[in-house]
């Protein structure tokens, strides 16, 4: 069960749907829920030998150090307000530093929860919160839940869709779902071009009779696309469906052969219209 669970909160973006959507969870799970908001660093200019450049420096460092923290500080004191008035069990912490190492503090710490709660990156936006999002995701080691910038409130998944292609990503993705399946009420099991890519043993068909022992309700849908189709078919199942969230698999392969070959994780993080619980 989902007994811990981590929030990034964003301080460069829109922080609601991520407060909304952790602290219902936090409520719903009866979770203890940790906030970590990042003030980021710009690198200053190169260290000199000479003392006086030295001391510029080491100002300049310090001031932004200090707006940093008033960055961070902001955006968890809206957090806070919000989870006193939930009255759950909850911690936050600021933290200051450059973009990468950052990221990496995060996405280290994110591996001791239960669940990792992040905003959709932002295509049309360069912001160290979206590089942060993907990082935790490669990184935790565990489940992440990708809530749409365009999300607002409460978040109670009821109607769940499992995307499967019978790969060890699915697999993981679907028992990092077990504690969403149990309170769910239906579940949607989408598989596209299964006979391309799903082994017998972990066919579609095969989750379906495992998903029989269960009292959860489950329908399998299947579909067949071109790989550009594949994320746009899966969204608009969900709508069709009228899915509260999706589960899936992040980054089969590399980032490098990912970003040159157009990936389903990297298009469903550009364009998600549903909370999506992905596992890397």
């Amino acid at each position: 069960m989902i007994k811990e669970i981590l929030v990034h909160i964003p301080t460069e973006r829109s922080l609601r749907p991520v407060v909304d959507a952790s602290i219902s969870l936090a409520q719903s799970f009866r979770a203890s829920l940790d906030a970590m908001a990042i003030g980021y660093m710009q690198p200053s200019m190169a260290y000199s030998a000479d003392g006086a450049v030295v001391t510029a420096v080491a100002a300049v460092l310090a001031a932004e150090q200090r707006h940093a923290a008033e960055r961070s500080a902001a955006a968890l004191a809206v957090f806070e307000t919000e989870a006193r008035h939930a009255r759950i069990a909850y911690e936050c912490r600021s933290i200051q530093d450059f973009p990468a190492e950052a990221a990496s503090s995060i996405g280290a710490a994110a591996r001791l929860y239960d669940l990792v709660v992040v905003l959709q990156p932002d295509a049309a936006l360069e912001t160290h919160d979206n590089a942060t999002a993907r990082e935790i995701l490669l990184q935790a080691g565990g489940p992440v839940l990708f809530v749409p910038h365009i999300f607002r409130g409460p978040f109670n998944p009821r109607r769940i869709g499992i995307c499967w292609d019978g790969s060890r990503l699915a697999g993981r993705a679907l028992r990092d779902a077990k504690s969403f399946l149990a309170h769910a009420e239906a579940a949607v099991v989408i598989s596209i071009n299964e006979t391309q890519v799903a082994p017998a043993e972990a066919s579609a068909q095969e989750l379906m009779r495992h998903m029989g022992r269960t009292t959860l309700s489950a329908r399998l849908i299947e579909l067949t696309a071109e790989r550009s189709e594949i994320q746009p078919s899966i969204l608009s199942l969900a709508a069709d469906e009228g899915l509260d969230m999706l589960v899936m698999g992040a980054y089969g392969h590399s980032r490098l052969r990912e970003g040159i070959l157009g990936g389903v994780t990297r298009e469903m993080l550009k364009t998600m219209t549903v909370p999506t619980l992905m596992s890397h």
